[in-house]
């Protein structure tokens, strides 16, 4: 009889994690197709922002209904101690896991600025803990951008890391 119980409790636990592992991916390429196409769309013409302020670039994502979810930042070249990268990413936490857990690529934009982001954005994303919102648009609205990378928009599934 335990042994009935015991393949029950496992058939059962297998089909759950299954069906939560398709659900994930299902949940993910259906985001990952609707943010790719249109990060695409800007991608090609990219060097039109550069020299130009963040805030245009920015509108642009906006009228493509593209949302940032979350941001990093990082330096121009390694090793170096000033900032002049800002790191655009579009999942929540969710997705985000979704895609690690299926080795899925996650779309995000890399842009170098022409100066230095001041030193005050270490303490603004902790507090913030990496959630984009307005503070962050003014911040950035005004800096002027030297070049722009779109990575992780060749396929959800393409083994191909390098960058637009």
């Amino acid at each position: 009889m335990k042994n009935i119980i015991f393949k029950i409790f496992l058939s059962i636990s297998l089909l759950l994690i299954y069906n939560c592992k398709a659900q994930n991916s299902s949940d993910y390429i259906t985001f990952y197709n609707g943010v790719v196409p249109k990060l695409n769309t800007i991608a090609v013409n990219k060097t039109q922002f550069y020299g130009q302020n963040f805030s245009n670039f920015y509108n642009e994502l906006l009228n493509k209904n593209i949302t940032v979810v979350k941001l990093g930042y990082g330096y121009k070249e390694d090793p170096a101690s000033k900032y002049y990268v800002l790191r655009l990413f579009f999942e929540d936490d969710d997705m985000w896991g979704a895609a690690s857990d299926l080795n899925y690529q996650y779309p995000w934009i890399s842009i170098t600025f022409e100066n230095e982001i001041p030193s005050q954005i270490k303490s603004m994303v902790m507090q913030n803990y990496g959630v984009w919102n307005n503070t962050f648009v003014q911040f950035f609205s005004n800096m002027k951008i030297e070049k722009i990378k779109f990575v992780g928009v060749n396929g959800y599934d393409s083994s191909d890391w390098s960058g637009k």
